[in-house]
Order: C-alpha cells, then structure tokens, then sequence
C-alpha cells in the first residue's frame, strides 16, 4: 500500500519533470523509443496540427521492450504512425539507440545524412523524463531550440495506463537521480532542483522506491 505523502510527493516530482513549453512549429520531431506507444501518438498528433514535416523515432531495444517491441521501438513507433495515418515519406527510423544520449546523437546523423536543415526540434518523450530529455539534448545538440513534448495527463492516468504505481514511483525516483549525475558525467546540461523536490525525493528513496536507480552512484542531493 503506498502512502497518501507518497503519493504527493511522487506529484511533485511529476510535475517537475514536465518542461511547461508550449508546442510550436519546428523543423522535426524527435520521438524518443521506450515502452510507452504515447510517445508516438503525441507525435503524429503534433504531426496533423502541421508543427513539423517530418518525423524521426529513434531507438532499438531494451530490457522493458524485448519482447513488447521485438522489431525495435523506433520501427514500432513507426508502423503505429503510419497506422494512424501519417505518410510513410515523413517518418524516418533511427534503430541502434541505447540510451537517450544515443537518441540524441544517432537522430542528429540521421538527420544530416538525409540533408535535414535543422533549427528546432520538437523532442517528444515519456511525461516523466521531458526534463531528463530536454538537458540531454541542449548538452549533444546545443545550436537548435529544443521544445519539450509528452502526452499531456496526470499521474493518476499514467499510473493506470501502466496498472503498475510503484513501477511508475520508482521510474520517477529514478529520473530525478539522473538529472543529479548526469551532469557531472558530461551527459546534459545541470539545472537546479527546488528544496522542495529535493525533499520529496529522498523521501521516496526512503520509502524504498529505488529500483531505477543507477547503483552506486552519490547523487549528492
């Protein structure tokens, strides 16, 4: 049973994940793979309200998408836009990343290989790792303007599309850890934690919500 201070505390960490942008007209999306189809409605939806022309899903496989995604997430993606609707001429496939930094990376070469002029990009990911994505992508592609998308809902509704709240706990713990270490490994950009997320992320730890955090790593929060 998770506790109601659990429970506000994981609100908190929620809704500082989410970057508040506003979705505007940009060269490309980039959708970042995971286990999470959203992230590839959200981006054919941005697709038919004409904020980009062209689409690049990006990732190959992990632990959580084997089996879900045997042909990769970025190709799952793919095939759920163009079920949707989208043009297979505006979609491109990115199918080797491993990791966000990778996402960023492999989907830049993508890009310039398809002789791609960009400017911004909208970067579409999972609700709780926008942050994560955003700091990623200003670190690995600092000359464009990076706007941050993710399907717009609460964590009551992410918890029960999943139908797993200590999973989502732990992802949300785990994502907060990120932004605390990564910067000092030269993955992304450092952006300041509020006290008050700070306190609500040591007391989820404490709670015992830690299975998506990178062992052995001091965060120092």
């Amino acid at each position: 049973m998770i506790s109601a201070r659990a429970w506000d505390d994981a609100r908190r960490l929620w809704g500082f994940q989410r970057m508040g942008h506003e979705a505007r007209a940009c060269s490309v999306a980039v959708g970042l793979g995971s286990h999470d189809l959203g992230v590839a409605d959200t981006a054919v939806g941005l697709y038919r309200r004409g904020m980009m022309p062209l689409i690049v899903f990006t990732g190959a496989t992990s632990r959580t998408t084997r089996e879900r995604m045997p042909r990769g997430e970025a190709v799952h993606y793919r095939e759920r836009a163009l079920e949707l609707g989208v043009p297979g001429a505006a979609v491109l496939v990115e199918p080797r990343a491993r990791n966000t930094g990778e996402n960023i990376r492999f989907s830049r070469a993508v890009l310039e290989e398809a002789g791609v002029d960009v400017s911004s990009v909208l970067l579409v990911s999972k609700p709780y790792e926008e942050r994560r994505a955003y700091a990623t992508a200003r670190k690995l592609w600092p000359e464009v303007e990076i706007v941050s998308a993710s399907t717009p809902m609460s964590l009551e509704e992410y918890v029960d599309s999943l139908q797993d709240a200590h999973l989502v706990f732990d992802m949300l713990v785990g994502a907060v850890q990120r932004l605390l270490i990564y910067p000092r490994q030269g993955f992304m950009i450092s952006q300041p934690l509020p006290e008050d997320v700070k306190a609500a992320y040591e007391r989820l730890k404490r709670e015992g919500f830690t299975s998506r955090l990178v062992p052995g790593a001091p965060d120092g929060a």
